[in-house]
């Protein structure tokens, strides 16, 4: 959990506001383990999501996508990894959904950490 609130603050995911007429959508926090092959734990993540669900088409969205990691990104490990010599199975890039522009606001309710 502290992990990935320190990873919304550092990517300043958020700006605090004063209320609008705008309804803000709700958050809570998923928790899962993941686990090495045998069956043991590897690590416990944490994840803050948005309730979005509940949000109106025509209202609070005009449209649906994924943010996902930005292209330069991507070109950047392929061409290291070419460079270099170096074979490239997997790529995972964390919190790839924060590095991601929205062009709409979006109104969310107050986060209270370790709520």
């Amino acid at each position: 959990m502290d992990d990935e609130y320190n990873a919304l603050l550092r990517n300043h995911t958020w700006e605090l506001v004063p209320p609008t007429s705008r309804h803000p959508i709700g958050r809570k926090w998923v928790f899962r383990i993941k686990r090495h092959p045998d069956g043991t734990v590897d690590k416990y993540k944490a994840r803050l999501v948005a309730k979005g669900f509940l949000q109106e088409y025509g209202k609070d969205y005009f449209d649906t996508f994924s943010l996902v990691t930005k292209p330069i990104t991507i070109r950047t490990v392929l061409s290291l990894t070419l460079s270099r010599g170096w074979s490239l199975r997997q790529l995972d890039v964390n919190n790839a959904f924060l590095h991601g522009t929205l062009q709409e606001e979006v109104y969310m309710v107050l986060l209270n950490y370790g709520e």
